[in-house]
C-alpha cells in the first residue's frame, strides 16, 4: 500500500508530459511550429494546448545560434471533462505545471498555473525562463471555475 502512496506522490509532484500533436512547416528552411497537448497533472479536466517555434539545423547552421530556439510561444487551455482541483500551489506565483527545455542549458518553455481566487478561476501562462535575460514573450488562458 506504501509503494502506491509513493508512486501517487512522485506522478503528483512532476510537472505534465507533453503530446506533440501537430507540426506545421513555416519556410523552405524546415522551421517549424510545434503543437503539443499537456494535462494538468493537478486539475483533472483541464487540458493546455502549447505551440511554440521550432528552428531547422539549416537555420541554425545560417544564422549561428546553435543550442537555442526563439522564446516565442503561445497557450490556450480548455475543460475536457469535470474538473476537479487537486492540492495544488495557490500562491501569487503559481506552480510550474508543464517545462520542456529549449536550450542547452539555460532557457526552458514553461506553463504555469495561477489560481486567481478572487475570480475564481485558474490562470495559464506560457513563458521562457532564461537564467540571463529573461523573456517579455508570454501568452495566458485563463479557466473560469464553478461557484462555489
Amino acid at each position: 500500500m506504501h509503494r502506491a502512496a509513493l508512486v501517487l506522490a512522485l506522478t503528483l509532484a512532476t510537472p505534465a508530459v507533453s503530446e506533440e500533436i501537430g507540426r506545421v512547416g513555416v519556410d523552405w528552411v524546415g522551421n517549424d511550429i510545434i503543437i503539443e497537448s499537456v494535462a494538468d497533472p493537478k486539475v483533472q479536466g483541464v487540458t493546455c494546448h502549447l505551440a511554440y517555434f521550432d528552428r531547422s539545423l539549416i537555420d541554425r547552421l545560417s544564422n549561428g545560434n546553435w543550442f537555442e530556439d526563439p522564446s516565442y510561444s503561445a497557450v490556450d487551455c480548455v475543460q475536457t471533462g469535470p474538473i476537479t482541483v487537486g492540492d495544488i500551489d495557490d500562491d501569487d506565483s503559481g506552480e510550474t505545471v508543464f517545462s520542456e527545455r529549449q536550450s542547452l542549458i539555460l532557457k526552458s518553455l514553461r506553463i504555469t498555473r495561477i489560481y486567481d481566487r478572487a475570480n475564481n478561476a485558474l490562470v495559464y501562462l506560457a513563458h521562457a525562463n532564461e537564467l540571463t535575460q529573461g523573456s517579455g514573450k508570454m501568452s495566458i488562458s485563463v479557466i473560469p471555475l464553478a461557484a462555489p
